[in-house]
């Protein structure tokens, strides 16, 4: 008897197909807020820069708005991605090895062909520093495109994508903390560890009470700040350590329900917030983007580089474990989802602020933002095809 044919892009199950009808549902929306929030800041840095300046230097207790947007809001994003990571890995698509070789494959290509882009087109500057600008995609807006122009696109795919973006992310988290930590205070950091620890034992008790996690999420976090390493961190450490499973008689895991109770706050309030915080851009001359060596590496990593590497990476798993194609889908569904991975926007501007400074930092943001549109249309055009033949056939 022949042995079934491995497919290329699993199809999920019943559960895992609603949870992404869900996931689809309140990204589009949030995306949306978040493009909103980006075109506000774009226009008000433009037209009061000043007054932008003043607002995003605005003191709250100990942090400025600037800081915590950048590293409160999206210490709750990166909470959220946490938690969808270590779903994927114990209930979804990453807890089949086999399975899990193509979007892993595809994550870490996709992060390396943008940021080998950008590190040629920079190699004898100082903005050399900024090479993984271009390495990440962004979630929400990925998927708010892909929800809008792709829902003829099988459940497969539209996994394939969460789960190249929760790992893309995870990759790019960790070369921030590598690569972005200028100062590390030891002290300060064993204490975000010790924290880390009890919140795990905390959940393998199966402790319930707020009372508890609240404050061992904040102590863990602001020690995690105050050690050098960037805070958000903290929130994918969170996510990680978060029990998936159900034991008998729960209605739905921790995770889940923290999922449930988390995500709109991220898609809604966390990431509008930091995309108005980090989004105003004052545009340069387009000669200067054009002439810029850091809006190149940028733009192309997110345009070109990103598409090349998701694809590359599929092929070489495809080979790998000889998967085929599924019969429902064509190279050209599976590129039009690739162009929509160079959507890079939240974490792309989270490293700009991290790895530049001044004009440098704005021609990154600048190239950001326009390579992320230019992504996002190349791939909706290439995806309506689809929707287009499926309505007239």
């Amino acid at each position: 008897m022949p042995s079934p044919v491995r497919r290329l892009f699993p199809e999920p199950d019943a559960r895992e197909s609603g949870f992404l009808r869900a996931l689809f549902e309140r990204e589009s929306l949030g995306g949306l807020i978040a493009l909103a929030a980006a075109a506000v800041a774009v226009v008000w840095a433009n037209l009061g820069p000043a007054s932008y300046g003043a607002f995003g230097a605005l003191r709250i207790g100990p942090l400025d708005l600037h800081h915590w947007a950048a590293d409160g809001a999206l210490a709750v994003f990166f909470f959220v991605a946490g938690l969808e990571l270590k779903r994927e890995f114990v209930v979804g698509s990453l807890q089949r090895p086999a399975d899990a070789m193509v979007p892993v494959s595809a994550a870490v290509v996709g992060v390396a062909v943008p940021s080998l882009i950008y590190w040629a087109a920079n190699l004898d500057g100082p903005a050399a520093r900024g090479w993984a600008i271009p390495a990440a995609t962004d979630i929400a807006f990925a998927l708010a495109v892909l929800a809008v122009v792709g829902s003829n696109l099988p459940g497969s795919l539209r996994a394939f994508l969460l789960t190249l973006a929760v790992v893309d992310d995870l990759i790019v988290i960790v070369i921030i903390a590598i690569f972005y930590t200028e100062t590390l205070h030891l002290a300060s950091l064993v204490f975000a560890i010790a924290l880390f620890v009890a919140y795990g034992v905390a959940q393998r008790l199966r402790l319930r009470s707020a009372l508890i996690y609240l404050p061992l999420a904040v102590a863990s976090w602001w020690f995690l700040y105050l050690s050098g390493v960037h805070a958000t961190i903290a929130g994918v450490a969170l996510g990680l350590l978060t029990r998936v499973l159900r034991d008998p008689g729960e209605d739905a895991g921790p995770a889940e329900r923290l999922e449930h109770r988390f995500s709109p706050i991220s898609s809604f309030v966390a990431v509008p917030a930091f995309a108005l915080m980090s989004a105003g851009v004052a545009f340069a001359a387009p000669g200067d983007l054009v002439s810029s060596p850091v809006a190149i590496g940028v733009f192309f990593g997110l345009v070109v580089g990103k598409p090349v590497g998701v694809m590359l990476g599929a092929w070489i798993a495809a080979r790998f474990t000889h998967a085929e194609l599924n019969s429902d889908l064509t190279w050209r569904d599976v590129v039009g989802v690739a162009l929509l991975a160079g959507i890079g926007f939240t974490v792309s501007l989270l490293v700009s602020d991290l790895a530049l400074s001044d004009e440098s930092q704005d021609l990154a943001k600048a190239a950001v933002l326009l390579g992320s549109v230019t992504s996002a249309v190349l791939g909706a055009v290439v995806l309506s095809h689809r929707d287009r033949f499926h309505v007239f056939a």
